[in-house]
């Protein structure tokens, strides 16, 4: 894959807590420089990157419920509401873990619909699902659910977590939800090997912090 494709497939990441606003804005200059999909950034950020890249394909992309997931649904709808206020573009939500392993699915479904229907016509939704805290049985349900509530994507992991994405659950995950809804690895995806591989098993976009090392053929010691 050419370099300009694959870096038009990556959200080019900085969620740390410590991330100053100088890192943030060196985060969205790179982003237009290697003309990533999107910068993925916390919400106290999207207002200070809609600015910076607001001339540019460069789309904004915030985090909600993050990174636990258990935030209230009506936390998590105003969280996106305000998120596009501020210019955001794509939000990428963290369904509720323990609810999903009460097999508390009704809940985990509307969850999920409650950020799609306040993101509805702004902003693209991602579902994460924590792939690292589930059985397989349990990655299937939840990538089902955020389909059947009208995610735009599904999403293995926070980076957060006690892992990342494997090409074997993004295999998994793009089996689940068809051809049509996008899939994106995230956390651990540290090389061009490791896009390729993950590319290769249907995801169609990357979650990182590595993304100059995967576009120029390095690798990062990055864990997201």
């Amino acid at each position: 894959m050419d370099k300009k494709k694959l870096a038009g497939m990556i959200d080019h990441t900085i969620l740390k807590a410590e991330a100053t606003e100088s890192a943030v804005r060196t985060v969205c200059e790179e982003a237009l420089k290697y003309e990533f999909a999107s910068v993925c950034i916390n919400p106290a950020n999207v207002a200070l990157a809609a600015e910076l890249l607001k001339a540019s394909t460069v789309k904004v992309c915030t985090v909600i419920g993050f990174p636990l997931g258990a935030n209230t649904s009506k936390v998590k709808a105003f969280e996106v509401t305000d998120a596009i206020s501020n210019g955001a573009d794509e939000v990428d939500m963290v369904i509720n873990i323990g609810k999903l392993k009460d097999k508390d699915y009704e809940y985990v479904k509307n969850d999920i619909k409650a950020v799609v229907d306040a993101a509805k016509g702004k902003a693209l939704t991602k579902v994460i699902i924590e792939t690292c805290l589930l059985t397989d049985e349990e990655k299937v349900i939840a990538c089902k659910l955020a389909k059947e509530a009208g995610a735009d994507f599904v999403k293995t992991s926070t980076g957060f977590s006690t892992g990342g994405s494997t090409p074997e659950d993004i295999k998994l995950m793009r089996e689940t939800v068809g051809p049509d809804l996008g899939v994106k690895a995230s956390g651990g995806v540290r090389s061009y090997k490791d896009a390729e591989a993950v590319i290769n098993n249907g995801a169609t976009r990357i979650g990182a912090s590595a993304s100059i090392a995967i576009v120029e053929g390095g690798v990062s010691t990055e864990n997201y």
